[in-house]
């Protein structure tokens, strides 16, 4: 007769996964679309664009581009005329590339999070998963131990 275990193991359905198919975490790439040529172009050259435009260097730039038009606004005499200039050119035009900047810092941020999260989550299963071997050794020895007690 063989001897039941003491404990059914039954992994949990994401344990299982991931113990069957190693994949890292997700990234950024892979959540871009994949779909036809046209939405992937759209996809290439969005991405392109907002790392131009999302550098400091190009937030200088503009601030530079803005200033041009500084010296009318001046001399306009005009309060609504200065007040757009500044609202208008000079904010669009510079914290556009400074927000960028500050997003992509931030990303970049989260994405180092994530991927500590994500390791850390790996090695706290796979962890278990040997303290479950371990267990199951334990319940073999116990197994063996109850088979070699006389009956009383």
């Amino acid at each position: 007769m063989a001897a039941r275990s003491l404990y059914d193991y039954v992994p949990h359905h994401r344990t299982k996964e991931k113990l069957e198919h190693v994949a890292g975490p997700v990234k950024v790439v892979e959540q871009l679309p994949q779909g036809n040529a046209a939405a992937r172009f759209n996809s290439w050259l969005a991405v392109k664009v907002t790392t131009g435009v999302g550098t400091m260097w190009c937030a200088y730039a503009f601030a530079a581009l803005s200033l041009v038009s500084l010296p009318e606004a001046i001399g306009s005499h005009n309060a609504v005329t200065l007040v757009s200039w500044i609202s208008q050119t000079f904010l669009q035009l510079v914290l556009l590339s400074v927000i960028i900047v500050g997003q992509n810092v931030l990303a970049t941020a989260a994405d180092k999070r994530a991927e500590a999260t994500y390791n850390d989550a790996d090695a706290v299963l796979h962890e278990v998963v040997k303290l479950q071997e371990h267990l199951l050794a334990q319940d073999a020895v116990l197994q063996r131990l109850l088979a070699s007690e006389p009956a009383s």
